[in-house]
């Protein structure tokens, strides 16, 4: 027993759940009418599209599968990547907490019609169309994507940096072409990673300046 402690002592980054949860969960019931919507006229171009719930759901793995395999594999790299996500999600909460929002782009789903429009008609009954900025979803994609880049248990593996690459963008298109959020909502979630980026991994990059031209895919 004493050896696992010693070994996997890092879980307790995790109890983090205990707080985020709730806090969440709250803002979902609270939450309901009196709230900042965003919308931009760029949501009203961008198509319906059932499909890209395949690359939502995939987050829900894309995310936990991260953070699992940095736990087993290196305590370093998993400390930041929990930096990163826990640090984002806590930033996204207060927001939502003190500035209520939500967006109005979500259109009716017909769930009738094939599979994926029955688990996009099943998101929409779980998630409501609030605490939508920044987006969680694009947020976290984001920083899993630069735990990849900037890992050293990784390091040389290029066709795992371009797949989550190929994910994390696909993600994020998967965000507005569902009508969950607005472009508004993503942009938030980029820049708010654009500022805490080099908060969790400028020490790797002033010692690996050869890696710098590799964050972006």
């Amino acid at each position: 027993m004493k050896n696992l402690v010693k070994k996997y002592g890092h879980v307790w980054v995790m109890g983090y759940i205990l707080i985020y949860l709730p806090w969440f969960y709250y803002l979902e019931r609270t939450v309901s009418g009196d709230y900042i919507v965003t919308h931009a006229s760029l949501d009203d171009l961008i198509p319906f599209n059932e499909y890209f719930i395949v690359p939502y759901l995939l987050w829900f793995v894309y995310v936990s599968g991260a953070v699992l395999f940095f736990f087993f594999k290196s305590r370093e790299e998993y400390y930041r990547i929990c930096t990163f996500l826990f640090g984002g999600m806590t930033i996204c909460l207060l927001i939502c907490t003190f500035f209520p929002n939500g967006t109005d782009v979500r259109v009716p789903v017909n769930p009738d019609k094939n599979i994926f429009c029955w688990l996009v008609e099943k998101i929409h009954e779980a998630d409501t169309p609030t605490n939508v900025f920044p987006s969680i979803h694009a947020y976290n994609s984001l920083g899993v994507h630069f735990a990849v880049c900037n890992s050293r248990v990784l390091k040389g593996k290029k066709w795992v940096r371009r797949g989550s690459f190929v994910l994390m963008v696909s993600i994020c298109l998967a965000t507005v072409f569902l009508k969950q959020h607005s472009v508004i909502d993503v942009l938030g979630a980029f820049i708010l990673g654009y500022v805490l980026y080099p908060l969790v991994y400028g020490p790797v990059y002033t010692e690996n300046k050869s890696e710098r031209q590799k964050v972006i895919g």
